[in-house]
């Protein structure tokens, strides 16, 4: 429901600020990906160790965001907003003036827990713009976690060839801190709270569980898979979620309402969510590699990092102009027929790349088909859960949203780095991922929006009218007709 309120500034600043937020935090998950190769010489320290710079990110975006949402519920979104982007300036800096490795995994865990920005200001947007205006703007800032960190690396790796590693970090900081002055001026406190008790205990069951559940999809690949660590850390993270889920079905004011996530619509969302944040991160992990393999291998195109990245930013705008594409299609036909469509582009686009391996340019348009998926599946995933959820409740459902996404792209990156790991070949000192090793991971892919794309099946269609009434009526109107009125309440 939009807020009676008369916000202190109009739509378009509102939106700006929310996206531009947005692509800040999603900038550090590529921050870092042009000095992976020197993090151990730099922070003095193994590879296996320094590999935590990029996990302490992963694990720390998984288990923020679904507990920013809820916060934001509760004790105002703006609020929410302007810290979180505080803990990123703090952990840039934390990062810019350190050149060890335990100082460096803080602040990239600082980083990592501004990610709840993105869930939470799509919230926002339903609260104050106007309901003709949301579509567009939840699907712009949606897009803007791909958009993000498909620029990143070619700024990142821009940085880098010209000046010392720190900068990248001084240049975090910076972003950081004009989003933090930005959302303070320009953004009113939203009205529609759901006021309570913090599920302290249920924040720490999901976060523990999360952890123990993530880790060894992050760093089975160095234990082995079938270490009796991987193995003994899956089963305890199973055990974990599952007491957690127990206990907040028997709670009055819970982290997350499972009777709301568990619904048809919900549910089948967040798992085509998973599927989708796979197939991102897939690309965002083998494209610079095929791009940047030696041209004696026969199929490597022998780029530099700054190259490689500078074909794959083109991609991240692709993504940001077909947002409203997606709002435009979920307005007419629904938000389930531009993720049906968004998931259909993806496969077709993995698919395409099969064939497209030879030149850059090839890789360039494998890549742009690819983010155009991207983009329009990102777009219509808001817009799914705040037509199937309480209006109190969207910044703590798209906050279990964007979980999953987190979930999708933590498992790609285990999948991924271990097909490349495994199908290599020989060259001098080093061993390379085979051109084989490469169609496995676009066939993978390839296996994840078909998948995506039979979950996106699932969800039920929701009705013209149906919609409408979501955005512009009370919590109660806001769900589907198959969702009881008291699902949303505790």
């Amino acid at each position: 429901m939009p807020s009676t309120a008369t916000p202190t500034r109009g739509p378009g600043a509102i939106t700006a600020v929310i996206a531009l937020s947005g692509i800040v935090v999603s900038l550090m998950q590529t921050l870092v990906v042009p000095i992976i190769p020197q993090l151990p010489d730099l922070l003095n320290a193994s590879a296996s160790d320094a590999s935590w710079v990029i996990t302490a990110t992963l694990l720390a975006a998984a288990v923020v965001t679904p507990i920013a949402g809820r916060l934001g519920d509760m004790f105002g979104k703006r609020r929410v907003l302007i810290v979180s982007l505080l803990l990123l300036v703090a952990g840039s800096v934390v990062c810019a003036v350190s050149d060890s490795l335990v100082p460096v995994i803080v602040g990239r865990a600082l980083q990592g827990l501004a990610t709840g920005v993105i869930p939470v200001g799509i919230s926002v947007l339903r609260d104050e713009l106007p309901a003709a205006k949301v579509g567009g703007a939840v699907s712009l800032v949606s897009a803007t976690l791909g958009v993000g960190g498909a620029i990143g690396l070619p700024v990142s790796a821009a940085i880098v060839q010209n000046a010392n590693w720190h900068v990248l970090f001084w240049i975090a900081a910076a972003l950081g801190a004009v989003c933090v002055l930005l959302v303070t001026l320009l953004l009113s406190e939203s009205p529609n709270l759901s006021p309570g008790r913090f599920d302290a205990p249920g924040a720490a069951g999901l976060a523990g569980g999360l952890v123990l559940l993530l880790l060894p999809v992050t760093k089975g690949g160095d234990w082995g898979w079938t270490s009796g660590t991987t193995l003994g850390l899956f089963a305890a993270g199973v055990v974990v979620l599952a007491l957690w889920g127990w206990y907040e079905t028997r709670v009055s004011e819970p982290l997350v309402d499972l009777r709301v996530t568990v619904r048809r619509p919900v549910l089948f969302t967040n798992l085509a969510s998973i599927m989708v944040g796979f197939a991102m991160y897939a690309m965002s992990l083998t494209l610079p590699q095929l791009l940047q393999s030696p041209q004696a291998t026969g199929y490597g195109l022998g780029q530099s990092v700054l190259a490689a990245g500078l074909a794959l930013a083109p991609g991240g705008l692709v993504m940001m102009a077909l947002s409203p594409v997606s709002a435009r299609v979920s307005a007419r036909y629904g938000p389930r027929t531009s993720l049906l469509a968004g998931v259909a582009v993806i496969g077709v686009g993995y698919g395409a790349g099969m064939l497209l391996m030879s030149q850059v340019w090839q890789i360039v348009v494998t890549s742009m088909i690819i983010s155009a998926g991207v983009g329009i599946a990102y777009a219509a995933m808001p817009a799914l859960i705040m037509d199937s959820v309480p209006v109190t409740e969207t910044a703590s459902a798209n906050g279990v949203n964007a979980l999953m996404r987190s979930i999708g792209t933590s498992t790609a990156s285990a999948v991924m780095a271990a097909i490349l790991a495994n199908m290599t070949m020989k060259l001098g000192p080093a061993r390379i991922p085979t051109e084989s090793g490469f169609r496995m991971t676009y066939l993978v892919a390839i296996g994840a929006a078909v998948a995506g794309l039979l979950l996106t099946l699932a969800i039920p269609r929701v009705r013209a009218d149906a919609r409408h009434a979501a955005h512009t009526s009370g919590s109660e109107q806001s769900l589907p007709a198959d969702v009881p009125a008291t699902a949303g309440k505790h």
